[in-house]
């Protein structure tokens, strides 16, 4: 159905982006093309370039979206962690969380997560992650996470310095393998079971000290 009629005041953008998000969920970032999303909404190709130089710049919209769903996700699963009288545990709990959410993301949404990293800036960014020089949200969520750790008590500040990275690489890792590897088509209990001890390693790891009992 043509929607055409109803753009006005930048509008078509939006619904753009919002098409894309569509033709990513299912099909990944390959799926998403101006002509394929302006084919959608029911406008001319020539209409979506008033808003995107060319199809780069729809993925990389597309793609800043897909963080933003994901952040959500770690955001919701973060904040359902029941209260604990110890900060030292409840920052180790949200860290938790955090990978947890993010494979699960991972699982539920393949084609938003894998649109979400499909492409970032290029250029030097003193080991953050960034598109259009703005650290993406799921990345800031996880930096923002080990900070209150040290905060808490519960990370020692001399192991802070690119903890994010030791933790994202597991992390990353594992959901890439659980999504696209082997561990596929193992059952859900064994690919859960697979992403809590990855998680908990991860932990360990930057710590260097055992995790507490969840």
């Amino acid at each position: 159905m043509s929607t055409a009629r109803t753009y006005h005041h930048g509008d078509l953008r939006r619904a753009l982006i919002d098409e894309g998000l569509q033709l990513a969920r299912t099909g990944g970032p390959a799926a998403v093309t101006l002509r394929e999303a302006t084919r959608a909404v029911g406008v001319s190709p020539n209409a979506a370039y008033r808003h995107f130089a060319d199809r780069d710049t729809l993925v990389r919209a597309v793609a800043r979206e897909a963080q933003l769903a994901l952040a959500a996700a770690i955001v919701e699963r973060v904040e359902a962690a029941p209260h604990n009288p110890s900060p030292a545990a409840a920052a180790i709990e949200r860290l938790r969380r955090v990978g947890l959410a993010y494979i699960d993301f991972a699982r539920a949404e393949r084609g938003w997560f894998e649109t979400a990293f499909f492409t970032q800036d290029t250029h030097a960014n003193e080991g953050i992650v960034t598109l259009d020089d703005e650290i993406v949200a799921p990345f800031r969520l996880l930096m923002d996470t080990l900070d209150a750790m040290v905060d808490a008590g519960a990370l020692d500040p001399a192991r802070r310095p690119y903890a994010e990275w030791a933790c994202w690489s597991a992390v990353h890792g594992f959901a890439d393998i659980a999504v696209h590897g082997p561990v596929r088509w193992q059952s859900a209990s064994v690919i859960d079971a697979l992403a809590a001890s990855v998680v908990e390693s991860a932990i360990t790891g930057v710590r260097g000290a055992p995790v507490p009992a969840a």
